[in-house]
């Protein structure tokens, strides 16, 4: 290179880190997350219909397990939501006398840990929710305009929010703290 030329580079926009092999510039992040299946909204609905014919059938333990374990990472918005709803009506439907023996339980099983922290991402999804478990519409009023209205259970949202918030402190008595840290830092998505 000649003088002239030299000087026309600006060094200071060099990314030196690109010509480093050892820098985190060059590291592949798709190796941070395991590589998952893509879910339908029609395969997490069938899952929803066995899970619930569980659920009618007395076995609260076994719908609950079932859900978690077939939670739909790898799956678009409609089939997570489709599932956030599926396991809000398991919950609603577990008395709380209930709750402590049964996460006891699944948490001494196998592949426990991992369960509690499906379900306490359900529980945080289920909060972010602005009215969890129930389905609003429109209603026209006589004076031209039209207001909300919510349908589903008698207290709205209020109710789910409270179901939530009992599951979220028996989670935590059982699996303790370590089940909130693990869950904000895992990048798979309920």
């Amino acid at each position: 290179m000649s003088a002239s030329q030299t000087a026309n580079i600006n060094w200071r926009t060099i990314n030196i880190d690109a010509l480093d092999p050892e820098s985190a510039y060059n590291f592949d992040n798709s190796s941070l997350t395991p590589g998952l299946a893509p879910v339908t909204a029609a395969e997490v609905q069938s899952f929803g219909q066995q899970i619930r014919q569980l659920l009618r059938g007395g076995d609260s333990e076994g719908a609950l397990r079932g859900a978690l374990e077939t939670a739909p990472y790898g799956g678009d918005a409609e089939a997570k939501e489709l599932h956030l709803a599926t396991v809000v009506e398991i919950l609603q439907s577990i008395k709380q006398a209930d709750m402590s023996p049964m996460l006891s339980r699944i948490y001494t099983s196998q592949g426990g840990v991992e369960l509690l922290d499906a379900l306490m991402k359900y529980i945080y999804k289920g909060m972010a929710q602005p009215s969890t478990g129930t389905s609003r519409a429109l209603s026209p009023q006589a004076t031209g305009f039209s207001q909300i209205q919510s349908r589903g259970t008698a207290e709205g949202g209020g109710q789910a929010m409270s179901v939530l918030l009992s599951w979220h402190e028996k989670v935590v008595e059982v699996a303790g703290q370590g089940a909130i840290v693990r869950v904000m830092t895992d990048r798979r998505t309920v």
